[in-house]
């Protein structure tokens, strides 16, 4: 198992300690997820290209609602 070094946290972070959100690190053609509130809890893998499609709905949805 490949262990990711280089968390960043994403660009949607809530108020406070900017603790409510996700994390992401590269890991070769695959992209691991981490809750930043539980970083020690299941870690998330998806490969890249599954990663960049999804984020690319996200960015399209202008439904969706942030908080």
């Amino acid at each position: 198992m490949i262990t990711p070094t280089s968390w960043r946290k994403s660009s949607f972070s809530g108020g406070g300690e900017g603790n409510d959100c996700v994390e992401i690190a590269p890991l070769n053609a695959r992209v691991a997820i981490r809750d930043s509130k539980a970083p020690a809890d299941v870690t998330l893998t998806f490969r890249l290209g599954a990663f960049i499609a999804f984020v690319e709905v996200l960015k399209a949805d202008t439904s969706r609602t942030v908080m």
